[in-house]
């Protein structure tokens, strides 16, 4: 009998960093908690991390190549596939152009070491413009904004919510999320902890959500209007003379024009059409002026609708006019030890970058990417440039991209098709190939992304507690191989802990001797300090200087004002408007294959008002159809007050099928898929970010 041992690492399944402590046997574990000693999530941990057991020892999961054949799928040797797959993308891109091969990754992409560093280096070889992400489908407007007004896509604001006095928060559940843009494990004792010491916490949203329970205050909002909301806010900042810029009034530009701007959206013109009555916005506007310290934090309810770009702006303009951006208790930047910002500086280059427009919908293209919401459009549209292979990486846009029947429908209609992942799913179903990469548990990891949007200064690295096999591959090593295909070059020796260590060596903690071997002795973590005013020398605009009012933005505001308040008549074929939620044993859509995770009560029901069901006839855990322009579900039905007259939640995520996918834990369980229902061609076209809250729908018994 092997001896018992415990192993330290960060779980990488969501934004939290969260630290574990992991107890095991040989290839058995023991256990799995919260990691008391880690100084950041200091214990904390949620139910997902459980699960990573689970995801390691599932019987559903690939571990080497297989093949789609017309016998079923087949394995494959790591040569063959590779082979075949270059063979395939390159006949493709010599017969129509680089651009015929498309790459759609998925969220864990930004949760794993190895494909941030590595992905660079595949996008080389295979020298494609269409490029897809998830973040399209999430936070681009946060990315959008900061490369607007800061000059970096990366250089987010992070609320101190350890040291605010007062917190609003607009279209967010960080209880649930754990944060999201705000790396904080355990809100709810952050939270908490506000109140304890006489501050206060609102929450602006649809619904009364697991965090708006727990807030001072819940003040509901029609979908769509959270833009109206904060503009009314800073009309009466400037109207009562309550602005204040603080320490960076010599670096701000455009105070006058924003002013300007808002005039038209006074809190008695916008009250009608938010919801709110005018002298809520007037009240909260003066609470969170007169506040010692206070922060504006606004996420996916804010950002994944037809205003989320203006949302994101005025989120930060809010915080800036109110004197608490870039101090304590307010918005804040993190400086990493790991510091992507420095290293993708863009100090002297034009701000806000050069914009592109995808082919087919002449949406907006930010860093690089071509919003997913016309995926399946670039691909069934003919004429230079459209996509005939695609590579799918860690995704499954078939159920968490808009209107993913049409997306399914495309993906059938494509002359070969690569996806590196464990599973076979919704999506990968319809790849020639599939490579699968190796488990979290098997991988070093260091959170690139999230130490940036942490609410602490901290760094820690994960080696991996089991090793793979030899016939395994990490995510890195099959990216790294395909791009030595693609190019007929030989693989060079340099792993994600090098390019990691070297990062680090070139970070701000340089002097301190910061390295990969130092953050080794530290295996629970280690505490950098609080975020402190660091704005001013970390802005990357052209001219150095804060952009309050960039054009683009001013000029997006007469698509809100004609959208929400000088919109016709009700829409009569589709009355209710639909918006997403998050739970908490959920994420995504690849957590549903881990049977901890699943069971219990069905989680995906339509939450509806009760005076609304009462109108419709509708009893509680009855079966209703939702209906949209994109489709319709049968689904079941929760009567509750938490959600506002007239909007509907469907959670995000489900609708596993049991047809041509091995998920043999998802398949078994209720549930729909919203992307059945969310349209495609409703976008911010601001950010070209997917709409998926807002979605008219009808319902019926």
């Amino acid at each position: 009998m092997s001896e018992i041992k415990t192993h330290y690492r960060n779980c990488n399944i969501c934004e939290a960093m969260c630290g574990l402590e992991i107890q095991y046997q040989g290839e058995e574990i023991l256990s799995i908690k919260g990691d008391k000693e880690d100084p950041f999530s200091k214990g904390y941990i949620c139910p997902k991390a459980v699960a990573l057991q689970d995801f390691y020892h599932d019987g559903d999961r690939l571990r080497q190549p297989v093949k789609r054949t017309i016998s079923g799928w087949q394995k494959i040797s790591w040569e063959e596939a590779f082979a075949e797959v270059a063979a395939n993308l390159q006949r493709i891109q010599q017969e129509h152009g680089k651009d015929a091969v498309g790459v759609y990754l998925g969220n864990p992409n930004a949760h794993n070491l190895g494909n941030i560093l590595f992905l660079p280096i595949f996008y080389r070889a295979l020298g494609t413009k269409n490029r897809f992400s998830s973040a399209s489908a999430d936070q681009l407007p946060h990315h959008v904004a900061s490369n607007y007004m800061f000059g970096h896509w990366m250089l987010i604001p992070v609320p101190d919510i350890d040291r605010t006095d007062f917190m609003l928060i607009i279209g967010g559940n960080p209880l649930v999320s754990n944060g999201s843009m705000m790396t904080a494990p355990g809100v709810g004792k952050r939270i908490k902890a506000i109140q304890e010491r006489g501050g206060k916490v609102v929450v602006v949203d649809p619904r009364r959500t697991e965090t708006a329970a727990k807030a001072s205050e819940h003040i509901f909002i029609r979908p769509e209007c959270d833009a109206l909301l904060l503009l009314g806010m800073i009309h009466t900042l400037f109207q009562e003379d309550l602005v204040k810029l603080g320490h960076l009034e010599d670096v701000i530009d455009g105070l006058a024009d924003l002013k300007a701007a808002v005039q038209t959206f006074a809190p008695e013109i916008v009250a009608s059409a938010t919801g709110i009555p005018e002298g809520k916005i007037l009240s909260l506007t003066r609470e969170i002026a007169a506040a010692s310290s206070a922060v504006c934090y606004s996420r996916m309810g804010a950002s994944t609708q037809s205003f989320g770009g203006l949302c994101q702006w005025l989120t930060n303009v809010l915080n800036i006019l109110t004197g608490n951006m870039d101090r304590e208790g307010g918005a804040m930047f993190t400086l990493p030890a790991f510091d992507f910002v420095s290293l993708r500086s863009r100090k002297g280059k034009k701000t806000g970058g050069e914009v592109t427009y995808s082919r087919v919908r002449k949406l907006p293209c930010y860093n690089a990417e071509v919003p997913v919401a016309t995926l399946a459009d670039e691909i069934t549209t003919e004429g230079e440039g459209q996509i005939r292979g695609l590579v799918t990486i860690a995704g499954n846009p078939v159920l968490s991209a808009p209107n993913g029947t049409k997306l399914k429908r495309a993906f059938g209609s494509l002359e070969y098709m690569v996806s590196l992942d464990p599973y076979i799913n919704e999506t990968t179903r319809h790849a020639n190939i599939i490579l699968p990469p190796v488990t979290g548990l098997q991988v070093s990891h260091y959170d690139i992304f999230f130490h940036i949007f942490a609410v602490r200064n901290t760094a820690k690295y994960s080696s991996p507690l089991f090793q793979k096999k030899r016939s395994e591959r990490f995510d890195w090593e099959i990216l790294k191989s395909l791009a030595a295909h693609l190019t007929d070059s030989k693989e060079d020796n340099v792993t994600p802990d090098l390019m990691l260590d070297q990062g680090l060596r070139a970070g701000p903690y340089n002097e301190e001797g910061m390295s990969l071997e130092t953050l080794k002795k530290y295996p629970h973590g280690m505490d950098l300090g609080p975020n402190r005013p660091i704005l001013k020398e970390r802005l990357q605009t052209e001219d150095g200087r804060l952009k309050l009012a960039p054009q683009v933005y001013q000029d997006d505001l007469k698509r809100l004002k004609a959208a929400t308040l000088e919109q016709g008549a009700a829409n009569e074929e589709y009355p209710f408007l639909m918006i997403s939620r998050r739970l908490t044993r959920s994420h995504n859509t690849w957590t549903q294959n881990s049977y901890r995770l699943v069971k219990g009560k069905n989680p995906c029901t339509v939450i509806i008002h009760p005076d609304d069901a009462a109108r419709l006839g509708i009893a509680d855990k009855s079966l209703v159809k939702v209906r949209s322009v994109s489709g319709d579900v049968d689904i079941e039905v929760e009567i509750s007050d938490e959600i506002m007259p007239g909007v509907v939640s469907i959670p995000q995520g489900w609708g596993h099928k049991k047809n041509h996918i091995r998920l043999s834990v998802a398949t078994t369980q209720p549930g729909v898929s919203i992307n059945d229902l969310t349209d495609e061609n409703r976008v911010d076209l601001l950010t070209g970010n997917a709409a998926l809250n807002g979605i008219p729908v009808a319902i019926e018994r």
